[in-house]
């Protein structure tokens, strides 16, 4: 077990280097990942199961101890990515299929990883987990609808397929794994520090599949479609910050909320674009998390040097 709970750390340190190098095999090798492709709902279903296993009732109990900070930055989440994403789109003229996948990532709601790069960053790590949580709640209405306003131009959605989905994908099974916590906290204590290899593992195999799936896309589009996820990931880490900044909140409450806008839950970016719209639209989403956890633990690296004052409100 002890082998296990140190390959898990090691995993989830150096999350980053394992994406970009198995995304590069998958890019050299496509045929050795596409397999993996009709089982990326059910690999997005076990990292939220994971997710669930280490969040316990008193993550949610916060939202009604301080709500003003989290009802600033789950609004900032839902109105600064699914913006910049749909200007991105526009100014850069992307393909319907690629512009829609891009919206459809900035309406999902916060990444899994966020919170260790809070943490990393010095910020509100109980902040950043509700955040999370309350984001990830709000999904099943917000990203459908979200996607059918800004995205429905360029490629047809269906909401209620989609809200049923999320609620499949995301909210069963955070749903069970938050209660098998409440309901055996000794033997999910035991077990849960090997969640992050299972994680990394699940996720690494999803933007493998799609590297792998959209090989030619990437070597004829790769750069403008980078310079569109790396662009929408900085806009929002940047207005996730100055919006907490304008509002009034303390340092280690700017940072928290900058890293929850900024990364995105792109797991679910992948599987639903890959569900209903086509395997290239997908691709936003895998680069998305590609880049967001380079550009997170960089942000992570900076911030770690400089103290953040916490002003309790």
């Amino acid at each position: 077990m002890r082998r296990l709970e140190a390959l898990s750390r090691l995993a989830g340190r150096y999350f980053a280097l394992w994406v970009l190098l198995c995304s590069g095999i998958a890019y050299l090798f496509p045929d050795g990942f596409t397999w993996i492709a009709p089982y990326i709902t059910l690999l997005l279903g076990v990292v939220m199961f994971g997710m669930g296993l280490t969040l316990e009732p008193v993550d949610f109990k916060m939202a009604l101890s301080r709500p003003r900070p989290i009802a600033i930055g789950v609004a900032a989440q839902y109105v600064i990515m699914p913006t910049a994403a749909f200007v991105i789109a526009v100014l850069l003229r992307l393909p319907p299929e690629l512009a829609a996948g891009l919206v459809l990532v900035g309406a999902c709601p916060g990444g899994t990883a966020s919170n260790v790069i809070v943490y990393l960053s010095r910020g509100d790590v109980p902040l950043s987990v509700t955040m999370t949580s309350i984001s990830t709640l709000l999904a099943p209405v917000a990203t459908p609808l979200i996607t059918l306003l800004l995205a429905g131009q360029w490629l047809p959605v269906d909401p209620l397929a989609m809200f049923l989905s999320i609620v499949q994908v995301i909210i069963v099974p955070v749903t069970l794994g938050v209660l098998l916590r409440s309901f055996f906290p000794q033997a999910v204590q035991r077990s849960v520090r090997v969640v992050p290899l299972i994680s990394v593992v699940a996720i690494v195999a999803i933007i493998a599949a799609i590297i792998g799936l959209n090989v030619d896309t990437i070597a004829t589009a790769g750069a403008v479609l980078f310079t569109a996820v790396a662009l929408h990931n900085l806009f929002g880490l940047l207005l996730g910050y100055l919006t907490a900044l304008l509002l009034g909140l303390d340092e280690a409450r700017r940072r928290a909320i900058a890293i929850e806008v900024g990364m995105q839950n792109s797991g679910l970016g992948a599987a639903l674009a890959t569900t209903y719209f086509t395997p290239l639209a997908a691709l936003p989403a895998a680069i998305f998390s590609v880049w967001h956890n380079i550009s997170g633990s960089l942000a992570a690296t900076l911030w770690s040097r400089r103290p953040a004052r916490k002003r309790v409100v």
